[in-house]
Parts: C-alpha cells; sequence; structure tokens
C-alpha cells in the first residue's frame, strides 16, 4: 500500500507542471481580450457611420427624397430670386453637381460616408439644425440627419457652414459629427440665433414650439426674415392645434408672421411618415412682410414663458438656473 501510495504521489507531483504551464499561457490570452476605451469608441463610431451611410444611401434612391427635394426646391427658387442672387441660376448650380448615384460602398472605407462635392456656385447659403436627437440609437433622428447631409450636399452648402446642436448629444454622437465635418455648437442658444443678415436655412424638426418663437424674435425684422427659411412643425398646423390665445400669449412671434410667411408642406409616404410627419418649408416673401402693421414689428418683448405650462424645449440652466428639463 506505501509503494502506492507513493506511486501516486509521484503521479501527481508530475501532472503539477503540466498546470502550470497551462497558467502561464493564460495572460497572454487576458491581455488580448480587453479593448482600450479608445479602440471601443473607434469601433462604435465606426458602427454609427456606417449606419449613417446606410441611411443616406436608401434616402438617396427613395421617392420621398425627390418628392421633399422638389418642394424645398420651390420655396428656394423664391427665396433667391427675392434676394436677386447676381450671377447664374438656381437650376445652374443644381445642374454643376454629380448627385446621379452615390459612390460604391466598396469604394468608401468602413467608418466613412460619402462626402459632399464642393463646387463654387452663386448660392451662399448657411444653414442651423436644430434637436436632431441621439441619431446614434434612434432611428428616426439617423434618417433626419441623413437628409440634412443630402441637404447640404444639393445646395452646396459646406459643411463646415451647417452648426448643428442638441442638448441630448453624447459624446459619442459629438465626435461622429465633427468627423462628419459639421460645426457642432457647445452652447445651448435656445434657438436665439441671429442670422447677422447671411442668408440661412434653419432645420429642426420635431422641435418645441418655444424654439421656433425664440428664433423669429431674434430676427424680427423685415430684412432678416426675408433670408431665412425654416425646415420644421408645421405653422398652419401649430395655429389649427393650439387655442388663439394660448399661441397669441405664449408664442406671440408665430402667431403674428402667420400673415407674412408661405408654407409648402413636405409629402407623404409610408416609409418615412413617421420621421418627417407635419413638416414643412417656411419663406417669408418681402411683399408680405412689408404688408404687415407697424405695431407688429415694434413688439420685441424677448419671450420668458413664465406662464408656459408645457414649454417642450430645455432650457439654458446658465441662463435660467431655475429651469428645469
Amino acid at each position: 500500500m506505501a509503494a502506492a501510495a507513493a506511486t501516486a504521489l509521484e503521479s501527481w507531483q508530475a501532472a503539477a507542471p503540466r498546470k502550470r504551464r497551462s497558467a502561464a499561457r493564460r495572460p497572454r490570452r487576458r491581455e488580448a481580450a480587453p479593448r482600450s476605451s479608445e479602440a471601443e469608441f473607434e469601433s462604435d463610431s465606426g458602427v454609427v457611420l456606417r449606419r449613417i451611410w446606410e441611411a443616406e444611401k436608401d434616402l438617396f434612391i427613395s421617392d420621398f427624397w425627390s418628392s421633399a427635394l422638389e418642394t424645398i426646391n420651390r420655396c428656394l427658387t423664391k427665396h433667391l430670386e427675392q434676394l436677386k442672387a447676381p450671377v447664374g441660376s438656381l437650376s445652374d448650380i443644381f445642374g454643376n453637381l454629380h448627385l446621379d448615384s452615390l459612390p460604391d460602398e466598396s469604394d468608401v472605407a468602413p467608418d466613412s460616408i460619402p462626402r459632399e462635392t464642393l463646387v463654387t456656385g452663386t448660392c451662399h447659403l448657411k444653414c442651423v439644425c436644430y434637436g436632431i436627437g441621439n441619431f446614434a440609437t434612434c432611428i428616426i433622428a439617423r434618417n433626419q440627419l441623413t437628409f440634412l447631409l443630402l441637404l447640404l450636399e444639393k445646395f452646396q452648402i459646406p459643411r463646415s457652414h451647417c452648426w448643428v446642436y442638441d442638448p441630448l448629444f453624447s459624446q459619442l454622437e459629438i465626435e461622429v459629427l465633427n468627423t462628419l465635418g459639421v460645426t457642432v455648437l457647445s452652447e445651448n442658444e435656445e434657438g436665439k440665433r441671429s442670422i447677422h443678415g447671411e442668408p440661412t436655412i434653419f432645420y429642426m424638426l420635431h422641435c418645441g414650439t418655444a424654439l421656433y418663437n425664440n428664433l423669429l424674435w431674434s430676427n424680427w425684422s423685415v430684412d432678416a426674415l426675408s433670408k431665412m427659411v425654416i425646415i420644421g412643425n408645421s405653422f398652419k398646423g401649430l395655429e389649427e392645434r393650439l387655442l388663439a390665445r394660448i399661441l397669441q400669449k405664449n408664442y406671440p412671434y408665430i402667431a403674428k408672421i402667420l400673415k407674412g410667411l408661405e408654407e409648402l408642406e413636405f409629402p407623404q409616404t409610408s416609409q418615412y411618415m413617421d420621421i418627417f410627419n407635419d413638416t414643412s418649408v417656411h419663406w417669408f416673401p418681402v411683399q408680405k412682410l412689408e404688408q404687415l402693421s407697424t405695431d407688429i414689428w415694434e413688439f420685441q418683448e424677448e419671450p420668458d414663458y413664465q406662464d408656459c405650462e408645457d414649454l417642450e424645449i430645455i432650457r439654458n440652466k446658465t441662463e435660467d438656473p431655475s429651469a428645469t428639463d
């Protein structure tokens, strides 16, 4: 029995080195497993960019894009006519763009989407986008972003001349937007942005009513409004949904401008119904603006919304510490 025990002990001791050698190999496997936060971020941003590229490709070939583009074209043609563009015409500008097809997927890096072809033209528009949403996780927001990118390309607006803001953006989304080349605003303007005489398209889908009201207040003059185009919630729809006294009390600038604008509704298709519903293109003909009474233009009190129960926007806490989300 002693000999048997000795033999068993000898066998156990002989087997031990194999376990130690196996354990020695494990660190190499563990070293390859964890990814650095930088590598993980690059992977995540690559996934988001790929999804944007795929959504852009689908939108570009859709009937909705061609119909919506025609709607915007009708408004911008009239808008640019009143701005008296010095050279060429809108059709000339469009003719210079090469949008017959998007690049093949094989020609595009996995973490990129097609960039716009910048062609020098006569139309020097700028663009501001509010409230696009969390496009990294929400397909509706992602489609709204891809529409914006195609819009910039079609109307020859350099992405560096497009300012974007949403207080809900994650750090990942901010970095993706920087990669796409648009300018991410660092401060919540609450829509209070003056165009400073520069023709500007405001792209603000499904935003709170106060945001539109603030934008109008910040540009409350014939000269400024005549240089603006707003793609966003239908003002006619707001007029129909809100009681007249509520509209006039809480959103006076929207109420006052209803007779000074023209509006064209976006087309409705089943594929993009939930994404671009209740969306219209608004522009402000000089003739209509000049017909508004002098009293309308003299009223320029800054909105405060103290008595507004359902504000629908996130306030700038640096200006209004008591405001809540």
